[in-house]
């Protein structure tokens, strides 16, 4: 739509305690952004200029949600924020809720009311409704549905103009029956809104404030506008399950959308992928793959079975075995990993390097070329660049107290089950043989060996066989 003073008022103050949770209810997550994150963006991808949330229940922690979320120069303008919020100390309706954001709303312009527990609205229906309204002073989304139970329902005069809005409790038995419903999403003209609310009254089976009583008041000086949505994209999240539905759509909406762009993928209905995340076109995401948060996937990386990557950064040609798990980590180019490695926040692992089978990392930089090798941990270190770090190497970098770091040199070779007590250096070149514990600084191309000296006794084993077997025959 074209800019012209469009502003969308989203209504998020109710408690929602059918979800049975201390959060705030728009503050539940779908596909990694929360639900009032999903409304807002909604409404800024439809080209509205501002969006007033309405606050009410856990305010402070929903504005603290939102100040996160938003607080970026994206969604800065000239005059400041494009979210703010309006309180509704009281909730008495949704015609309130509106009431309550009137000092936010421009006097001339169009305003947008949608809700902060409906994250499936397509930003094409919201822009249809703003074109709409161009030419009326109120314009609405309906619906069908086969049950209309608990939506109020639309009624419609003998040429099939909108009449009004009755919410189901107030609706008799012929109205009662209409299949065509109100998902409550609605455009109006600023002047009309401001004039038209003041008309609302409590005389209703509620005892609250309807803002669909406005539609009556437009209907009665002119046409309304009406655009058709779909039920499934209008829903709004009330209970555990009704957020596990619109989760999994979500979902679907975001592997299609990879899918049709390029990205391969295995199987869709098993992958999940985050709202932010970003997957190049040409990357290849196997069965029940799992990629969250802020997560970058390049063109030409394979993501193997069963792996689930948090905030990790995965690079051209590096590929994840199956079932890998990475938290804020990065992984260059060709690289490889697992399967069935952990990479914890702050690795890195550099171009063509490799983490084998069944290692852990943490807060470690693994260099160009270089190995760590199966049943390795690796923590707090800064390994350089074609170091070899044999299977069952450990880093221990914890004394009780705090961390301490390990530095491996360029081309230092870490034999099988070596122990490297941090802080410790070993320099370049230098060879740590299999089963040392290293204490202290090895020097450049040196050889570190600290072993219990092999001892053989002799015939002890024919001994112990003997005595076993007379024990045996007592």
């Amino acid at each position: 739509m074209e800019s012209t003073n469009v502003v969308a008022v989203i209504l998020a103050a109710g408690q929602g305690t059918r979800m049975k949770s201390d959060r705030p209810k728009v503050l539940h997550e779908v596909a990694g952004r929360t639900l009032i994150g999903w409304s807002v963006r909604a409404a800024f991808e439809a080209g509205v200029d501002r969006c007033v949330v309405v606050v009410g229940h856990g305010r402070d922690q929903v504005e603290a949600a939102l100040k996160n979320e938003f607080e970026s120069d994206e969604f800065k303008s000239d005059m400041g924020a494009r979210v703010q919020t309006a309180v509704q100390e009281e909730q008495r309706g949704t015609g309130h809720a509106v009431r309550c954001a009137l000092p936010r709303i421009p006097e001339q312009g169009t305003v947008v009311i949608t809700y902060g527990d409906c994250p499936l609205i397509p930003p094409s229906t919201l822009r249809a409704l703003c074109e709409s309204r161009r030419s009326r002073a109120l314009a609405l989304v309906t619906a069908q549905l086969d049950r209309p139970t608990g939506y109020g329902r639309i009624l419609r005069g003998p040429g099939g103009e909108v009449r009004a809005i009755r919410e189901e409790k107030d609706c008799s038995d012929a109205e009662r029956a209409v299949r065509e419903v109100n998902p409550g999403i609605y455009a109006m003209e600023a002047g009309f809104l401001r004039e038209a609310i003041a008309e609302l009254s409590p005389d209703n089976a509620q005892g609250e404030l309807y803002l669909t009583d406005l539609v009556e008041i437009a209907a009665r000086s002119g046409e309304v506008g009406v655009v058709d949505g779909n039920i499934e994209d209008l829903r709004g999240v009330n209970d555990p399950y009704e957020l596990a539905l619109c989760e999994r759509r979500m979902r679907h909406r975001i592997v299609e959308r990879l899918a049709r762009s390029g990205v391969r993928i295995a199987d869709p209905a098993s992958v999940q992928i985050d709202a932010d995340a970003l997957v190049h076109p040409g990357a290849e995401i196997g069965f029940g793959v799992h990629i969250r948060g802020h997560s970058e996937i390049a063109a030409g990386a394979r993501i193997d079975v069963g792996c689930v990557l948090e905030n990790v950064v995965v690079e051209s040609g590096a590929r994840l075995l199956p079932y890998c798990v990475a938290t804020d980590s990065t992984i260059g180019r060709d690289a490889q990993i697992g399967p069935f490695a952990h990479l914890r926040p702050a690795t890195r692992v550099g171009e063509r390097a490799k983490v084998g089978n069944f290692c852990e990392t943490k807060k470690t930089h693994i260099g160009v070329a270089s190995k760590v090798n199966h049943l390795a941990y690796v923590g707090d270190g800064h390994i350089g660049e074609n170091v070899n770090v044999g299977a069952g190497v450990i880093f221990c970098n914890y004394d009780g107290y705090r961390k301490h770091k390990v530095e491996l040199e360029d081309g230092v070779f870490v034999g099988s089950d070596s122990q490297l007590v941090a802080p410790v250096k070993v320099g370049r070149g230098a060879y740590i043989a299999s089963g040392t514990t290293v204490t202290k600084d090895v020097p450049a191309d040196a050889l570190a060996i600290a072993r219990v000296p092999q001892q053989h006794k002799e015939d002890y084993a024919r001994m112990r066989r003997e005595r076993e077997k007379k024990g045996k025959m007592r």
